[in-house]
């Protein structure tokens, strides 16, 4: 069994055995002095926190509590990374930091540069294909820090899942799976990456954790990534706490007008860093870049990548007539561009530009 000081233990039973709000949780502890003294005689430090009798159990309950959850979490293979952790990310303690972060996988990662992805549950597909490439990218240097909702965070998990180097971050228990229909993929990145949460394994989402989630997500990195946000996005809840806490943030750029895009070129317009690719980032750490070989391209998917490269995003049969190509080979072409990641579909036949 995973080994725990007193402090720790008392620390794990407080957020995780009892039902105060994170505020009442840090009064106690300021008023106690030590969590272990808070867990040994609680009912004394509430009464005298908060002048009101004590709803919690006694000390005996408390212990009885403890040593089931911890038994519960060694069995389904969980751990708790408290404030007074080795291993507790220095980035969180500058911020308003969690207690205790329960994780399952690797938790090694920890220790790694971290650095976040995020952006809005509607991304657009060329946004969603350049997310997967920069993550992938990143993940040579960082383990990439992001969500499992659609869209951006499921970009940057595609992107940096083959490394292993991957942290998400949830806003429920490790039991419990938010979006549902992620649960695969959620079981993946545990078996590669990690998973952490700073609620008890069964408690579900709620409307506010997604704002306490965001903030983990900031406090952690030393650089947010913002691929696509709308005017009131949750992924500029992020780059807001990124910017509180003093991170680096980076964004994507997109033509006027564009719903999905007007956070991120708003962020662009308060000072964040534009990235069009994974070496905007590196360039600001001063990590020189590798040397990538290209793809080798036909004449014909040539004529089409220079034609797409310099218009923009088009429709496949705009595409092929300015290429001076046959639609129906033009359609092959493009397939062969997709898999080699230079294009992407954007719906309604048309394609973007990825380089």
């Amino acid at each position: 069994m995973t080994k725990y000081t007193k402090d720790e233990q008392a620390l794990i039973w407080l957020c995780a055995c009892t039902e105060l709000e994170p505020r009442e949780r840090a009064e106690l502890l300021r008023v106690a002095g030590a969590p272990a003294a808070l867990f040994e005689r609680f009912e004394f430090f509430y009464e005298k926190t908060f002048g009101r009798e004590c709803p919690c159990k006694e000390l005996e309950d408390r212990k009885r509590d403890l040593g089931g959850f911890l038994r519960e979490a060694e069995e389904k293979g969980y751990f708790a990374v408290t404030v007074l952790s080795r291993d507790y990310p220095d980035g969180l303690k500058a911020a308003f930091p969690p207690l205790v972060l329960f994780g399952a996988g690797r938790r090694e990662l920890l220790q790694e540069e971290l650095f976040c992805i995020v952006g809005s549950r509607i991304t657009p597909p060329w946004a969603e294909k350049f997310g997967m490439d920069i993550a992938q990218k990143l993940s040579s240097r960082f383990a990439v820090v992001t969500g499992l909702a659609e869209g951006g965070d499921l970009a940057a998990v595609r992107g940096a899942l083959l490394s292993g180097k991957l942290v998400c971050v949830l806003p429920c228990g490790l039991d419990e799976c938010y979006p549902a229909a992620h649960a695969a993929i959620k079981e993946e990145v545990r078996r590669v990456g990690l998973l952490l949460s700073e609620y008890p394994f069964r408690e579900k989402t709620k409307k506010y954790s997604f704002h306490a989630r965001n903030r983990i997500l900031a406090g952690l990195c030393r650089g947010v990534l913002v691929l696509s946000a709308g005017e009131k996005s949750g992924a500029l809840l992020t780059a807001n706490a990124a910017l509180e806490y003093g991170r680096d943030v980076f964004a994507v750029p997109y033509n006027p007008g564009i719903s999905r895009g007007v956070g991120c070129n708003e962020l662009l317009k308060k000072g964040a860093y534009v990235c069009t690719c994974a070496q905007d980032i590196f360039d600001c750490y001063g990590i020189l870049p590798e040397e990538e070989k290209a793809a080798a391209l036909t004449a014909d998917e040539e004529k089409l990548y220079n034609v797409l490269h310099s218009e923009g995003e088009l429709h496949a049969a705009v595409l092929a007539e300015r290429a001076g190509i046959p639609v129906y080979e033009a359609a092959a072409l493009l397939a062969s561009l997709e898999l080699k990641g230079l294009v992407v579909k954007a719906g309604g036949n048309r394609y973007g530009c990825v380089k």
